[in-house]
């Protein structure tokens, strides 16, 4: 049962017991979600770590474990603690993960290799006309300014997310935004002159 705070003194959320807590949640006061947040995340985290050996995936896993006891959980107390149940599922959810991360990397492979087993080596006027394209990309490249270039390079090349680029480059990541989107415009006018001809 919840205990209920008196009228003159405002309730501690962390003195509450898991269960007190948890039943809290239930019934819809979110500020018992940040007290069992700030008693069990380095918990969730830590497994979570253990085991995705990741330290962002670590972190959204153990966004999501609290997002699963807010919205979904079916956590019975009668069946065992508040701790043994965030252990069990971050346990589980870090292997659903790991095996996906392996199902995704075979299927990658697989598809590398029936790719490049499938397309024949190019005749010589195929290999010509590559040749033209690929010099016609480097001018249009030349053509950007040293900061779009950098931002392209970033995100088309090593993968990196426009707010993964700001991070890296230490700057506003509308400034990466403004300067992808200039760099694209300028590619895709250079392509468009090309086309054309």
């Amino acid at each position: 049962m919840i205990r209920k705070p008196q009228e003159s003194q405002p309730l501690n959320w962390k003195t509450l017991t898991d269960v007190e807590l948890f039943h809290a949640l239930q019934n819809g006061q979110a500020a018992a979600l940040g007290a069992l947040y700030d008693r069990y995340a380095k918990l969730v985290y830590t497994i979570a770590l253990r085991s995705l050996e990741n330290p962002q995936e670590a972190e959204d896993l153990t966004q999501e474990i609290f997002l699963i006891l807010w919205k979904k959980s079916n956590y019975d107390p009668n069946r065992g603690s508040l701790r043994r149940f965030l252990t069990t599922l971050t346990r589980s959810r870090a292997v659903d993960r790991l095996r996906s991360r392996g199902i995704r990397h075979r299927f990658f492979s697989r598809w590398r290799r029936n790719v490049t087993a499938a397309v024949p080596s190019p005749d010589p006027v195929e290999q010509a006309s590559l040749s033209e394209r690929s010099r016609q990309v480097r001018e249009a490249l030349d053509q950007l300014s040293e900061n779009q270039r950098q931002v392209l390079e970033l995100a088309y090349y090593e993968g990196l997310s426009q707010s993964e680029i700001a991070k890296r480059l230490e700057i506003p990541l509308g400034t990466v935004k403004y300067r992808a989107r200039q760099g694209i415009l300028k590619l895709r006018m250079s392509f468009k002159s090309w086309m054309d001809d």
